[in-house]
Parts: structure tokens; sequence; C-alpha cells
């Protein structure tokens, strides 16, 4: 049975031109720095980017642990917003791997206050920690995307204090994508950057650390530090290829789509949309009716061939992308007003 998967954008498979990619891919051992196409997807990812050199690694939360790593020494604090990814998902890893704490700050849709940040960085005094790093997000987890001039307050006031940026970008493509900008235009506004290759993109697996030829030397030796280190890798960079000169093109499409299906959820009586939250391919929505909510759960839409996350924080949430047409969304329409029914 066909599922329509509506859990994340991370559930994408490859496309057959990847599988054939992977099957043809030309390998070496890249640890020795001889994958040649693992070489090509790297230089690729920078220049598309405008860093000067990338690293690739086996997964997003991989990379931005890596990027904290390699700028800070132990016992550095880390200024990021209190509901990004490194700090909610990622196991608490900074302070097992890197030896930081993190310095969350209040932020709405990301965007953390620009004068709180400024205060929150560390003078210059025994007792206090040095404040290593500052980490954006963009796109943001809850589906919004940091407006450019956001970017560049918070970068201004990291290079006032001589204090790297680092970006998770996991969803980058999705987010210039939203703001109809060149990649290189918003990332001018950071040091690093990590995107993954597999969020809405369709590659197996893997995504992209980038920034300067400097801290990609340290980042390289770190990565093998961390069990990161891969031999004949480049079948994956086969696929990241595609995904970076070519899914990443078409997410316009999902972005479409899921405004589609926010319109359609808005109209059913029981479920509010978060309008505010519609810049990428997700959408939220609380649901407002008991007898709905009671229907509505991850068995029942099982049941009718769709899978989905349970609820988080109140707000349940579906992800468009490249395995997502319209009539999927249609079915999954019906299927809901087939629910309230009951």
């Amino acid at each position: 049975m066909k599922y329509i998967d509506l859990r994340s954008d991370t559930v994408t498979e490859p496309t057959q031109r990847m599988r054939e990619a992977m099957m043809d891919a030309i390998v070496g051992d890249d640890v020795y720095e001889d994958d040649p196409t693992m070489k090509e997807l790297e230089e690729y990812a920078a220049n598309l980017v405008g860093k000067e050199a990338a690293l690739f690694v086996p997964s997003g939360t991989f990379a931005n642990q890596l990027a904290i790593f390699t700028w800070c020494n132990r016992g550095d604090e880390v200024i990021l917003p209190h509901d990004c990814h490194v700090v909610m998902h990622e196991v608490g890893a900074a302070s097992v791997i890197a030896g930081v704490q993190l310095r969350s700050m209040p932020a709405i849709n990301g965007q953390m206050n620009p004068q709180m940040v400024k205060e929150a960085i560390r003078e210059d005094d025994i007792h206090y920690p040095e404040t290593g790093l500052i980490c954006m997000e963009n796109a943001y987890s809850d589906g919004t995307v940091l407006p450019l001039e956001h970017m560049q307050e918070i970068y201004a006031i990291a290079k006032a204090h001589d204090i790297p940026v680092h970006l998770d970008g996991a969803r980058v493509f999705n987010a210039v994508t939203a703001l109809k900008v060149d990649a290189k235009d918003m990332l001018r506004y950071t040091d690093s950057v990590m995107f993954c290759l597999s969020k809405g993109l369709c590659a197996p697996v893997g995504s992209i650390l980038a920034g300067s030829k400097e801290f990609i030397a340290k980042a390289r030796k770190k990565r093998k530090l961390l069990g990161g280190g891969m031999r004949q890798v480049g079948m994956l960079g086969a696929a990241g290829l595609i995904a970076l000169k070519e899914m990443r093109l078409r997410l316009i499409e999902d972005h479409d789509n899921a405004k589609y299906l926010a319109e359609e959820l808005d109209k059913i009586q029981g479920i509010e949309v978060i309008k505010d939250a519609l810049d990428i391919n997700m959408v939220f929505f609380k649901i407002t009716d008991e007898r709905l909510e009671a229907q509505l759960t991850e068995e029942n839409f099982f049941k009718n061939g769709i899978k989905i996350n349970p609820a988080e924080g109140g707000l349940m949430r579906f992800v468009c992308h490249y395995y997502i047409n319209k009539s999927d969304i249609d079915k999954v329409l019906g299927v809901i007003n087939e629910m309230r029914r009951y």
C-alpha cells in the first residue's frame, strides 16, 4: 500500500535519477580526499552558497554540532534562539561534544531581539565564560523564514564583537525560495552554514557544512574525531549533486501545495490554521473541536493510508514534499471531512 506521508520532508526517498547516479558514481577513499564525486559535491555546494569550502557530513545534527565544536573552546557560551533545533532537538549534544553552554534568547519565529543579543555578549570578566558563537536558524522549524534584515542586524552585532555566526540552514533553500533571493545574498550574513540534502531534496543521506577554507580544514579533522570520516562516499555525493542542482529548484511546488492545504484545512470547522507560519512547506494547525480531535489520531489516519505525527505543544503539523501532490492533499482533506461526520 502506498501511504501519503505527511510526517516530514525527511521521508523523501531518492529519485530514479539519483539511484542511477549513485550506481554509476566514481568513488575513492574520502578520508584521503580521493573521492572525485564527493570533491565535486563539496566544491559545488561551497560555490552555491558563496563560501570558500564545504564538507559532507552524515546529518544536520552532526553538521550543527561539528560547527559548534569547531568554532568554540570548552566552556564557551553560545547565544541562540530558545526554541531552535540545536536547543530542542539535538539531545543536548553541545554540552557533551563541544563542552559549551547554551545561552538561549527569547525568540518570536526564530527572531531574537537584537538588543538582548547585544546585552548577552559576555564582557571580559574573570567570572564569565567567553561568548564563542551566535547561532541563527533559517528557515525556522515553526514554518517561518527570517527576513534578511534581521540576519544582517544580528551579524553586525556579532562582527562588532568579533564573534562568529553559524546558521542552521537545514531548509535554507526553502528559505531563499520563500524570500526570492539567491542563497549567497542570505549567507553573506554568516560565517558558517549547514544545510541538509535529504529534507525535501530527496537525497538519502547527508548534510553540508560550509565556511572559510581555514574553518573547513579544522572541521574536517574534527569530523574524523567524531567518527564522520567516510570511505567510498561518492555514491551519496552523486545523489547530493542532483539534490542541489535539480531538486532545490522545484521547492516552490511544495510551498504552493502547503498553501493550498492550509487554505482548505482552514475551511473545515474545528480546525484553525496558524496563518503566520506558512512561509515554506509546512502547515501548522490547532484542533479546536474536542470530538474532531478524538478522531484525528495517528491510528485513524494510518487506517486510511496516511502517516502523520502526533500533536506537539497543542499543534499538529503536515509537511508537503516531492512525493505529495494535489490529489494526495485532496484525499487527506476528504478523510478529515469524513472523520468529522462521526
